[in-house]
């Protein structure tokens, strides 16, 4: 075999890695920290949090790159714009090669129920999964900048090492929630379940006497006490993997499947 096919060979596989709570979030560099080991990881992610912007794009702005300092022998850069941006950008502008695996998070907040609709991070992972690469998104149901990743360590080293291992189903990708500040008993491959949000905007009033609202609603599980669900198990201890569609022509995301890959 020649040398540069043996080099060829050798060659790390290329994790890429977003979120939307900013480039300079503690989760991001949890994650980081979780698969070094993996692969060769590159950053891209909103010079800014960038919650709830689902796969939003930024049509009337220019966007700018940065390159931040490295983390722990990942490449960092943060882009002025979305989560949906920053893949977009990293794939034809930064990273040196197609990624072998998208990661998104560890997001500061619950990706559960329907909130994975609204989810920059989960943006992010259904951008990767549109473009056929096996993407991941993680979420820590626990907002706080302090918030402790400890326990979703094991959990996420073993996922992405076997995902990238051995794929995932066209157009299917996964999103994963870690219940916070408690010891996590395991991790059911689930459907996520019907809820909503009440969608409560508290109104204010400025200094000029004119009113302002904030939005302040809570979400609602519509099927309380069922196990097929992820918002049934993560009270319980449990982390949920949500197999997610992204493709309207990808087959139907196959729980049982998705559990055995994991298994």
């Amino acid at each position: 075999m020649a040398t540069n096919d043996a080099v060829f060979c050798m060659e790390k596989k290329l994790i890429l890695i977003s979120n939307d709570d900013s480039v300079n979030a503690p989760g991001l560099h949890f994650l980081v920290d979780c698969v070094k080991e993996l692969g060769e990881v590159w950053v891209v992610a909103p010079d800014e949090p960038k919650s709830g912007q689902s796969s939003s794009l930024t049509f009337n702005s220019p966007l700018r790159i940065t390159e931040r300092p490295g983390y722990e022998g990942a490449r960092l850069f943060s882009v002025s714009g979305t989560p949906v941006d920053c893949i977009k950008l990293a794939m034809h502008n930064i990273v040196p090669r197609r990624p072998d695996l998208v990661l998104a998070g560890i997001n500061h907040g619950s990706n559960a129920g329907n909130s994975v609709i609204y989810s920059g991070t989960m943006g992010a992972v259904f951008e990767g999964c549109m473009a056929g690469i096996p993407s991941i998104g993680y979420s820590l149901l626990h907002h706080s900048m302090a918030a402790d990743f400890s326990e979703c360590a094991p959990f996420v080293k073993e996922i992405t090492a076997k995902v990238l291992d051995k794929g995932l189903p066209q157009g299917v990708c996964l999103n994963i929630n870690f219940p916070a500040k408690v010891k996590i008993e395991g991790m059911k491959v689930v459907r996520a379940a019907r809820s909503h949000w009440t969608e409560e905007y508290q109104e204010y009033t400025d200094p000029h006497g004119k009113p302002f609202y904030w939005l302040t609603g809570r979400q609602i599980n519509q099927e309380e006490g069922n196990p097929e669900t992820d918002l049934y198990w993560l009270p319980r201890n449990y982390a949920t993997c949500v197999p997610c569609v992204a493709l309207q022509n990808a087959p139907s995301a196959d729980i049982d499947a998705v559990a055995s890959l994991l298994g």
